[in-house]
Formats: structure tokens, C-alpha cells, sequence
């Protein structure tokens, strides 16, 4: 070969060099090697008494919407005014005791290292947070950024707002190892917002993102929440709580849990649930959980969960359950995955909790831009409304068993029901008059005891699979841009070939 084709050929080469590179390095996972299995999690016993689901607490103490007059606190080192620092160290190892306590003023540390032991059995624990690492109360606020927070004592919770106290918390670790211990937690009205956090729990009734008596609101924008413990969902909510971007994993318990009057939001959130294990009066599994406990926790009322553009997979069990309690749930554009094939999407039913007879479930369940796949369950004292809309697709089995209270059924002309067993509803209201939009699919569709005519034809295929959400930073390099690279390799490495096969000839 002359000179000007050597350098050609050493310029193909260098081409396919720096292609593969980014191929396999800037486009590949920013994480490398996929994750092994998750952390285990083996139950540790019945969780005590007066835990999030265990057994009712009783009557509520004094003080508990707000006030905590009934209540003394102590901590190692406390704050009652407006203090900044960085690079501090809180410690205590006495039950009953703050590591840090703060009660007034408004506050930021940066890079803190808290540890936090020492054993607490009384509620004022839970409602108050007298054991946590790190509690703000009586209309403090505490700006915490970066560090790290430990606990190693029964009911040791980690940060904690109480009352009017408020927390703002960015970028730090959190780690609770003992039962009762959750990992940021608000009580009578406490207000949390937490930005990319790293969040792992050990205990049993140990939440993750937490609440307890007398609620409070919670905004978690980031970061990732585990819980490994019996009866610790990665969300225990009798507060308003909404979680953004981030990613939820419970690898025993339920993944979110709803108690009467409060709510979840979840947007564009991996919610990964593995329910293996029963705790308290629970007697199936299941990962987002709509209930009425009746031990004074949670006012009685109606029970929200929304999920926008999130990934929601449930590993054992029904992915909603809900009982004693009103509920209303709502999706849109979620990738929903079911990968027990004995669980169910949604199941209502009367359980352990409330009276016998009077204790069904209740639920509006609103679908928008979702693929909805599996049986719905209702049992003779529960309820469900349920409406499809803006081209959403539900494939399944509606109250099978035909034993609901009630149940009615609504869909707009662009949304689709693919039907995979005989069902029954009370009512059914449809835009499209002839029904084409419901694909009987070899079955039977009842509306008050009558089979309708609908859609004989072949049922649609229905998918739901799980999508890169937008917090998976992977998703910034789409697919199209890795295939345009190997076209380039391709077409440099032809290249390469046909030079040196006419060298050769020449």
C-alpha cells in the first residue's frame, strides 16, 4: 500500500478504537454490572405491640395532635437557636436520649456524623421521637446536608420531625439496625423534605420514609429507601407523603402502606416490593396496602395512592389490596408488573381489621394512559368503581366470582378492556354505544346479570413492561444512538477490509 492508504487504514483503525470505547463505556450503564440479588432480610419475630399494623396501641396519649406538653425530651446535645456548622460529631447511647435535639431557631450542619443507641419500649418514642438520632420540634427547623446518621436501639428512628418542627435534609446516610427504628419519620404534623438520600432499615415496623400518630407531610425528591425487616414497607403513611424520582425497595414486607385519612403520590418512582413474609394481623401478600388499623394512629376517612410514570413490580402476592377503609387509586402511564402468578392486581375484601360485617374495602380505581394487567377480586362487602380513560387498557378478570358488593365499570371510546374470564358488574358505562372497545375474548361480560354484546373479534395484545423511568441514568442514552454507533463501526471496519484486500492485490 502507498503512503496516503496506510494512513487511511491507520485512521479506520483508530476510528473503530475510539467507537468501541464509547460504545462500551459512555453508553454502556453508568453503574456497571448489574446489581446481585438485594440484601436479605429474615424476619426477627413479631414485631411489639403498638407497631404500625401489629396489635392496637390503645388510647392515645395526651398531646398528640401537635403539642408535646405530656412529653420531656433530652438530648446529648441540643439546639435552641440559629447555629451553623460543619464537620460535627453527635453521639448518645442512652435510651430515651437525642443524639441531637433541637427546639428552636433555624439551622444548618453540614457533613455531620450522628450515632445513636440505647434502647426506648415506650410509645412516646414513635409519637414523639424521644429515641431518635436526630429530632426538631416546637417550631425549629434543621437544614442538614451531607453525613451520615446511625442507630443501633429498639425504637431508635433516625431524623425526626415532631409538631411544627421542620427538617431539610439533602445527601446524607441513614442506617437504623433495630426494630421500631424508621429511617426518616414525621409524627403530629412534622414537616420533611429529604433530596438524595441513601436510606436502609434492618428492624421490623422500621419504615423507611415513616409516620406515626398525628401525620404531618413528607416530600422525598431522590435517592433510594431499602427495607429488609417484617412489617417495614419502604412507605408507612398516616401523613401526606409524595415521592419523586427515587427508588423504593422493600425486600420483606408490603412496599407502600396507606392508614385511613392520608396519601402517597409516587412520580416517576421504581417501587420494587417483595412481601415475604406476614406480619402483625395480616393474612396475605401484597404491596401497596389500603387500611383503617383502628388503634387511633390515623383518623378515619378516605385513603389515596397515586402513581404517575413509575415502575411498580410486585414479586409475591396482589399488587393492591385494600380493606376497612374508602380508598381511592390513581394511575397513569405506569409499568406495572405482577411477577407472582398467584396474585392479583387489586383484591377488596374484609380482613382482620375493623368490625366484621361493616369492614370491606371501598375503592375508586382510576386508570389514565395505563396498561393495566390481572384479576380484580371483591368480596360481598366491598366496593369498586372503576374508569378507564385517555387510551388506557385493562386485561383481566373483573369480580370473577361474582360476589362484589358493588361494582360498575366506566370507559371512554379510546380506552380497551380485554376480558380473560367470565365477569360481572352492576354497571357499565361506555362511550362507545356498541361496546367495541370491549374484547370478550371467548368470554362473558354481565351487567346486572345480563351478558352484553361486545367485541367478538381478536382481543388486541396487551404488554406492560418495564420502562427506563427518567431517574435510571442509563435512559440518556437511548438505544437509536448506541445502533447509529455500531453503523459506524461497521462501515469503518469495511472500510479497513477493502484496503487491505486491494493492498494485497497490488
Amino acid at each position: 500500500m502507498n503512503e496516503n492508504k496506510k494512513r487511511f487504514v491507520a485512521s479506520a483503525l483508530s476510528l473503530i478504537f475510539a467507537m468501541s470505547f464509547l460504545t462500551t463505556n459512555v453508553f454502556a450503564s453508568p453503574n456497571g454490572d448489574p446489581p446481585g440479588d438485594p440484601p436479605g432480610g429474615s424476619a426477627m419475630g413479631d414485631p411489639p405491640d403498638g407497631g404500625p399494623m401489629g396489635d392496637p396501641p390503645g388510647d392515645p396519649p395526651d398531646g398528640m395532635g401537635g403539642g408535646s406538653a405530656s412529653v420531656s425530651y433530652t438530648g446529648a446535645a441540643t439546639i435552641d437557636s440559629s447555629t451553623d456548622g460543619s464537620g460535627s460529631s453527635y453521639k448518645s447511647t442512652t435510651g430515651g436520649e437525642n443524639a441531637l435535639l433541637v427546639s428552636g431557631g433555624e439551622s444548618t450542619l453540614k457533613n455531620i456524623t450522628v450515632s445513636k443507641s440505647g434502647d426506648e419500649s415506650s410509645e412516646s418514642s414513635d409519637f414523639y421521637g424521644t429515641n431518635a438520632a436526630v429530632l426538631v420540634y416546637n417550631g425549629a427547623t434543621l437544614n442538614i446536608e451531607g453525613g451520615s446518621v446511625t442507630t443501633d436501639g429498639a425504637h431508635a428512628n433516625g431524623v425526626f420531625a415532631y409538631g411544627t418542627g421542620i427538617i431539610n435534609i439533602s445527601g446524607t446516610t441513614i442506617n437504623t439496625s433495630a426494630n421500631n427504628s424508621g429511617g426518616i419519620m414525621v409524627t403530629g404534623g412534622g414537616t420533611l423534605n429529604a433530596d438524595d438520600l441513601t436510606v436502609e432499615t434492618q428492624g421490623n415496623s422500621s419504615a423507611a420514609i415513616r409516620s406515626d400518630r398525628g401525620g404531618g407531610t413528607m416530600t422525598v425528591n431522590g435517592g433510594s429507601y431499602t427495607t429488609n425487616g417484617q412489617g417495614s414497607p419502604a412507605i408507612y403513611s398516616t401523613a401526606d407523603i409524595t415521592v419523586n424520582n427515587a427508588q423504593l425497595t422493600s425486600n420483606s414486607s408490603e412496599g407502600v402502606v396507606v392508614e385511613g385519612a392520608n396519601s402517597v403520590t409516587l412520580n416517576n418512582t421504581v417501587l420494587t416490593d417483595t412481601n415475604n413474609t406476614l406480619n402483625g394481623q395480616s393474612e396475605t401478600y401484597k404491596n401497596i396496602f389500603l387500611y383503617q388499623s383502628m388503634s387511633g394512629d390515623a383518623s378515619e376517612g378516605t385513603s389515596y395512592f397515586t402513581a404517575n410514570d413509575s415502575t411498580i413490580i410486585t414479586n409475591k402476592g396482589d399488587t393492591f389490596y385494600i380493606t376497612n377503609t374508602n380508598s381511592v387509586i390513581s394511575l397513569k402511564n405506569n409499568a406495572i408488573v405482577n411477577n407472582d402468578p398467584t396474585g392479583v392486581l387489586l383484591r377488596a375484601e374484609s380482613s382482620a381489621w375493623g368490625n366484621s360485617g361493616s369492614n370491606g374495602g371501598k375503592v375508586t380505581f382510576s386508570l389514565s394512559e395505563q396498561t393495566a394487567e390481572g384479576d380484580i377480586v371483591i368480596d360481598s362487602i366491598s366496593a369498586l368503581s372503576m374508569e378507564l380513560a385517555d387510551s388506557s387498557t385493562y386485561k383481566g378478570t373483573i369480580n370473577g366470582a361474582n360476589q362484589g358488593g358493588s361494582v360498575s365499570l366506566a370507559l371512554d371510546a379510546d380506552s380497551v378492556i380485554v376480558l380473560t374470564g367470565d365477569s360481572y358488574v352492576d354497571s357499565l358505562t361506555n362511550a362507545d354505544a356498541e361496546n367495541s372497545n370491549i374484547f370478550l375474548n371467548g368470554y362473558n361480560l354481565y351487567v346486572g346479570g345480563n351478558a352484553i354484546s361486545a367485541n367478538d373479534g381478536e382481543a388486541p395484545e396487551v404488554v406492560t413492561e418495564i420502562a427506563a423511568s427518567s431517574n435510571d441514568s442509563s435512559s440518556e442514552f437511548p438505544a437509536a444512538i448506541v445502533a447509529f454507533s455500531a453503523i459506524i463501526l461497521l462501515a469503518a471496519a469495511g472500510c479497513v477490509a477493502f484496503l487491505v484486500i486491494k493492498g494485497k492485490k497490488q
